[in-house]
């Protein structure tokens, strides 16, 4: 008879608890069982081992706080009033729909109020969203909700422009479609001026 499987057991901050690191491997046996390949056969008796240290690498968002990247600020900004703009920060992460990698870059801009914050932050907090499972669309409003709350800038822009795999390798195999999602707010979001030169720095205007 077989056994039903236990249920996911939720913690107080609404994740699911994590399984041992042994289930988690005889998951992926039974993955590839389900491909038609034998888990057990030289080529693949480690691939359970290489798939879960990939998943720890592929997901450690989830073990990384974006308030705390933030939390370090500088209060003296000597007058400056103007936009502090990263481009091609570096996307990878995977959807939420078939945990397919989708690739690409993002352009993130804030204007200071009274604080600023290391530039290498603003590219932690794309890296940590970005690394857990969700679609291109949340991945840009919580980078653009984490620098507001974080920081109480004048305006936040985000945009992120990425190539999904779960389109290109599977489904309709289209390549070379790029997905384009923004997420503007305070100044960027009112003043059209604004949008549109943060938009043409970012080589999309």
């Amino acid at each position: 008879m077989t056994a039903t499987p236990a249920k996911p057991v939720l913690v107080s901050n609404d994740q699911v608890q994590r399984p041992s690191r042994e289930a988690a491997m005889e998951a992926v046996r039974t993955l590839i069982a389900w491909a038609g390949d034998d888990p057990s056969r030289a080529g693949l008796i480690d691939t359970p081992k290489r798939v879960v240290d990939a998943y720890g690498d592929w997901f450690q968002g989830y073990d990384a706080d974006p308030a705390k990247e933030l939390s370090r600020t500088f209060e003296d900004v000597q007058g400056y009033d103007d936009m502090v703009l990263l481009r091609d920060i570096e996307v990878e992460s995977h959807c939420e729909h078939h945990m397919a990698p989708f690739l690409g870059k993002a352009y993130v801009a804030y204007i200071p109020g009274e604080k600023v914050v290391g530039i290498s932050k603003i590219a932690r907090v794309v890296e940590i969203f970005a690394r857990r499972l969700q679609n291109q669309e949340t991945l840009t409003q919580d980078v653009a909700d984490a620098i507001e709350s974080q920081l109480a800038p004048l305006g936040v822009a985000v945009m992120i422009d990425a190539e999904h795999q779960c389109m290109t390798t599977r489904g309709v195999h289209h390549r070379h479609v790029s997905t384009i999602t923004t997420r503007f707010t305070g100044a960027f979001k009112s003043d059209p001026a604004l949008m549109d030169r943060f938009l043409k720095l970012a080589g999309k205007g």
